[in-house]
């Protein structure tokens, strides 16, 4: 996922971009509001995210986020250490999809970011009328949590639902272990990663189709789209 964060400290912004990027985030990075409305121009490639810290040289945060809702729908996050409620409200009415208050556990923060990209992505799909996933004889139906193979409905539970789920809003593409702990279980990786090998073979066996989900060794997981 491509992630724009918006920081004027070059030290803060370092530290998390290195941190992002071991969790899978193609990371750029603005060092004002200017810089960061520039990179949001229309014919730019999309971001999955805005990391937007409210305390900016060159212009409030809170107008900043107002101008980028107007010209793109992508969500928004707000960090700031402003904690009191009249200044959450504020930034929600202006369009922010949520709002960090520092000094924050950097889980939470992986946890926020993948919450507002995949309601994001599956508000989308229901617009477009994409409410469910097909997958060859796969069928998964996003808003009643559904899932069928030839017809036949498959008893998922809740984190293989959630797992079969992410990986097939993007058939292709790789997850890393970290980003599908962070978002699936809501944690960090370590203690989880076996965790998640059991649910990926549970996948496999209920649906019968061991070849959907593919190991890529060393990085995650893709679901691989079945050859028409």
């Amino acid at each position: 996922m491509r992630l724009l964060l918006v920081e004027d400290d070059n030290h803060v912004a370092a530290a998390l971009s290195a941190i992002l990027a071991r969790h899978g985030f193609d990371v750029t990075h603005a060092r004002s509001g200017e810089e960061a409305l520039q990179a949001l121009v229309p014919e730019a490639d999309g971001f999955g995210v805005v990391l937007l810290d409210l305390g900016l040289p060159d212009q409030d945060g809170y107008e900043v986020c107002g101008k980028i809702r107007k010209r793109t729908g992508t969500p928004v996050i707000m960090v700031t250490a402003r904690s009191d409620v009249r200044s959450r409200i504020h930034g929600l009415n202006l369009g922010a999809d949520d709002y960090v208050v520092k000094p924050y556990d950097t889980g939470e923060l992986l946890a926020r970011i993948h919450a507002v990209s995949r309601r994001t992505v599956q508000e989308d799909a229901v617009a477009a009328g994409e409410a469910e996933l097909r997958l060859g004889s796969v069928r998964i139906e996003l808003p009643t949590r559904r899932v069928s193979v030839n017809g036949s409905v498959v008893q998922l539970t809740r984190k293989e639902f959630d797992l079969l789920a992410l990986l097939a809003q993007r058939p292709g593409v790789v997850f890393r272990r970290e980003q599908i702990i962070s978002e699936v279980w809501r944690t960090s990786w370590e203690g989880t990663g076996r965790t998640l090998e059991v649910h990926v073979a549970s996948l496999r066996a209920k649906l019968r189709r061991p070849a959907l989900i593919e190991t890529v060794r060393g990085v995650g997981y893709r679901l691989v789209e079945p050859a028409a």
